[in-house]
């Protein structure tokens, strides 16, 4: 079973990789984007390379949620460990969706949340700067966003916390829907397995990421199957030098905003960029704080299974971060400081 699941994520891995190669002339890192669209558009016969290629996404899609649900949810023991309070955060939610309020990755307008799934505000993405601040720690490079309505009231969650969770967790409770049927049917079984709507618990968010993958690979199939997507007119000449722009789109690990200003010849000259995993910081933090806190009491043999569970909080954020831990030479570099209550340092471990 285990060559057979790695055979099909080679396969189509590969598949979306030569999808990319097509449309763009190379995989991962695009060299086709110009200003006003595209150096070129794809030929009918590329259209079919595609509509084949994306059958198999389709299925592997599908074939991903099965596993998953033959794996993790017939075994009560991961479930329990899904909606434990160790790996619970009860925080503000934001994400894109489209006019109806479907999950959408490129285009509509940025929704915001409570942990009761009031909405809290809607704003389009020119306006970001006017609802979104960031907070900076001393012991940190990296900045903490928290939603300026609300103001920032520290590394807590709840409803009177200015924090806010992205990616895919938080896109599937900001949205009323997938837009695509299959993947509609798995959202609806996300929320009727985990307890309803909305769901806190940060290790869901490796289910509502698969939800998401289906979702990719019916819209792949959809556009793939539509004749106008060999339009040759793939881009419109700019007649003027911009000045300012901010553009959004769903990251696989979040919100990401890109804001730049230009000169009066159109080199940038000022560039602010709000990306999924800074979002998200504030709630990683608390995450692996409150699974150390709910894991090791006094007495707790610290174990490698124990050190793995804790990592468990923050990889759920960003596939990038599970790769990474999993790097050569097998383990990723740890250092964890247990204190009791009074600061006092009890123990410290390390993994090097």
């Amino acid at each position: 079973m285990g060559l057979e699941i790695g055979g099909e994520v080679i396969k189509n891995r590969a598949y979306s990789q030569e999808i990319q190669k097509i449309i763009s002339g190379r995989a991962t890192h695009l060299v086709w984007s110009l200003p006003g669209g595209v150096s070129k558009g794809i030929t009918e016969e590329d259209r079919k390379k595609i509509v084949d290629m994306a059958k198999s996404n389709l299925e592997f899609a599908k074939f991903s949620l099965k596993i998953f649900d033959d794996v993790v949810l017939k075994n009560q023991v991961y479930v329990d460990l899904i909606l434990s309070d160790a790996f619970k955060h009860v925080t503000n939610y934001m994400g894109l969706v489209d006019q109806n309020n479907k999950v959408n990755f490129y285009e509509g307008t940025i929704r915001v949340v409570d942990p009761k799934m009031k909405e809290i505000v809607r704003f389009k993405a020119a306006d970001y700067l006017e609802h979104i601040k960031e907070h900076v720690e001393p012991w940190s490079y990296l900045k903490f966003p928290f939603l300026k309505k609300i103001g920032w009231k520290g590394f807590v969650d709840g409803k009177k916390s200015g924090i806010y969770r992205a990616a895919p967790l938080a896109r599937l409770n900001v949205a009323d829907g997938m837009a695509t049927p299959l993947a509609q049917e798995a959202y609806e079984k996300y929320f009727d397995t985990l307890g309803g709507k909305p769901v806190h618990a940060t290790l869901a968010m490796h289910w509502a990421r698969l939800v998401e993958l289906l979702y990719a690979a019916e819209r792949q199939m959809e556009l793939a199957q539509d004749f106008e997507i060999t339009d040759p007119k793939v881009r419109i000449i700019p007649t003027k030098i911009p000045d300012e722009g901010v553009g959004v789109v769903e990251a696989p690990r979040g919100t990401l905003y890109h804001h730049y200003k230009t000169d009066e010849k159109g080199m940038v000259k000022k560039v602010n960029l709000i990306v999924g995993t800074t979002n998200n910081n504030a709630s990683i933090c608390m995450s692996i704080r409150k699974a150390a806190q709910s894991l090791i009491k006094s007495g707790t043999v610290v174990t490698e299974g124990l050190l793995n569970r804790i990592e468990m909080a923050f990889r759920a954020y960003d596939p990038c971060l599970s790769c990474a831990t999993h790097s050569l030479p097998g383990q990723m570099p740890l250092h964890v400081v247990i204190r009791d209550s009074s600061g006092e340092v009890l123990k410290t471990v390390s993994r090097d």
